[in-house]
Parts: structure tokens; sequence; C-alpha cells
């Protein structure tokens, strides 16, 4: 039997990959960045769409994002939390958030938007994140300060919040 292997993998389920870099301060506010293509005022972390397509991996996704939207190139660090965001009109999202580490003054101060994409940046308190970010977006956030605070290394989230560890399956 021959197999169009062209038309099995269009056939698969498909997913949208995105990453994201955690910067803060050294007072431990986030930074945070304002899209001017959202209507509804939310904010997000410096990061975006892996180029898949390209070849880019999640790590050079949220490296060139970082570098294209604030103008600092700052390789990621470790990987902070995975998050399956599901949706409707769109196939899911998985969301790779990066360690960006602490910026001193002299990275903030360096900081250059990528004005076609961004209005603002600004350092946010974690207790205020639900202020600037989707509800899902402050706890992946919230996940990833509280996995470096810890040192327990990724964690898996499912729309921001820990996933449930599925037991064995029957047989």
């Amino acid at each position: 039997m021959t197999t169009d292997y062209a038309a099995y993998i269009a056939s698969l389920p498909k997913i949208l990959a995105s990453a994201n870099t955690l910067f803060r301060s050294a007072d431990g506010r986030v930074l945070l960045v304002e899209p001017n293509y959202r209507d509804d005022g939310t904010w997000t972390l410096p990061g975006g769409t892996i180029e898949s397509d390209q070849g880019e991996n999640p790590r050079q996704g949220a490296h060139r994002e970082t570098l294209e939207e604030i103008g600092l190139d700052v390789p990621p660090g470790a990987l902070l939390a995975v998050d399956w965001i599901g949706g409707t009109g769109r196939p899911p999202l998985a969301i790779y958030l990066y360690d960006g580490g602490v910026l001193d003054d002299r990275q903030l101060a360096a900081i250059r938007l990528q004005e076609e994409e961004l209005d603002s940046w600004r350092l946010v308190a974690p207790e205020d994140l639900e202020q600037y970010l989707y509800a899902n977006g402050a706890r992946r956030v919230r996940a990833g300060l509280a996995a470096l605070a810890a040192g327990t290394g990724t964690v898996e989230l499912v729309n921001g919040d820990p996933a449930v560890q599925a037991g064995p399956q029957g047989s």
C-alpha cells in the first residue's frame, strides 16, 4: 500500500507554538510590552510565534523575538514553563516560557521597541499582573516565577494552571 506522505502530514492535527521570555528587574518586577495589534488592551511578555516553518526551535524563537521586539540580545536561560492553551476558532497554542534573567539599569535603558508591533513597555509587580495580562498569562508568569524561586525546573501548565498528572492507562 502506497501512502501519500504529504497528504498524511496535512491530515494530522495542528497546533500553534509561541515562545516568551520572562525578564525581571532587580526589585522583582516583570517586564511587559504593550502590543499595538490588540484591541482589548492586554499586554504580554516579549516573544511571539516560533517560525517552525523556517526551522526555528522554541529557544531560537524566544531569542529572535527578544532581539526584534525590545532590541536586547539576551540568550534565553532555563525553560520555566510549557503551557497548553486551548482555543476556539484556532488550533491549540503551546507556549514556551524562558528565563531572561534580571536586567540591570544599563540593559533597561537600552530597550528599543519594535514600533511596528509595540507601543510601550513597563515593569510590573507580580501582584499587579492581572491588570495587564490575560488571566492564563498572569498564572503562567507566576508559575515561572515560582519555579525560579523554588528551583524545581520546568512546570507543565494547561491554560496557565498546573497540568493534572494522568494515571497509568488501563489495558
